[in-house]
């Protein structure tokens, strides 16, 4: 099972609505129904990322490699406050493996968390 947001569940049923899927279920496949290779999967993210992002960006390290959106998706549950064994259950990670990986990505929120523990302990 893979938890996913409904927005995405939309896009991944009009998608499948206009394109179908391969025989063997996958979402993407090529011209003959075959797997893409990974060299077209590459160009395909090049084209992507410059109709995307603007110039500036499209010329940095921004989400260079597909996998960086997967970085970036596991940091934003994390810094939204999605507790780290969640996050790692998603992710497909341990919550050791987790935390040595994201933990510096988790930013902003000091005040928040010093409000939790207040909380916690009964203060206002």
């Amino acid at each position: 099972q893979v938890p996913i947001p409904p927005p995405l569940v939309r896009m991944l049923r009009e998608h499948i609505a206009e394109f179908g899927t391969a025989e063997d279920g996958r979402l993407f496949s090529s011209e003959r129904g075959n797997v893409i290779a990974a060299s077209s999967y590459s160009r395909a993210w090049k084209q992507a990322r410059h109709l995307a992002l603007p110039p500036t960006q499209a010329a940095s390290v921004l989400a260079a490699r597909p996998y960086d959106l997967r970085h970036a998706g596991v940091s934003q549950w994390l810094n939204s406050g999605v507790p780290a064994p969640e996050v790692a259950a998603r992710a497909g990670h341990s919550v050791e493996v987790l935390l040595k990986i994201y933990a510096k990505c988790i930013d902003g929120q000091e005040a928040e968390m010093n409000d939790r523990i207040l909380r916690g302990l009964g203060e206002d």
